[in-house]
């Protein structure tokens, strides 16, 4: 833990994979209640099907889910909320014709059945 899932609709264009990912990733292991940054990871998806309301045309929408072990204040979650909805704005282009959401979330993992182990 963490664990980050970035989503996105597949006609937002010019969006650099590895640089989202990367600056989301530095956002959350910069943050002072993160102990390890090896303990942090995350993947991308572009989403080839989706539904926005009733009509996707002129629609799209990136979302990233930060999953934490539960534990953290509300002023912790929001602090890396809204340090992720930061990146979220810088890294994704305005699209011409296109209302673009950004959303986060932040999610409380179940301490007792969320296992972790090394090879």
């Amino acid at each position: 833990m963490p664990h980050m899932t970035v989503e996105y609709t597949n006609n937002l264009q010019g969006i650099n994979e590895t640089t989202l990912m990367a600056a989301l990733t530095n956002a959350v292991c910069d943050h002072p209640t993160v102990a390890d940054e090896a303990d942090v990871k995350a993947r991308i998806a572009a989403l080839n099907s989706y539904q926005i309301g009733r009509n996707n045309a002129g629609r799209a929408f990136a979302h990233v889910e930060l999953r934490l072990m539960a534990g953290r204040t509300a002023e912790v979650k929001k602090e890396l909320s809204d340090r992720l909805a930061a990146v979220l704005k810088a890294e994704i282009p305005a699209q011409a014709g296109l209302q673009v959401q950004l959303s986060v979330d932040i999610v409380d993992m179940d301490k007792p059945s969320y296992f972790k182990g090394k090879l």
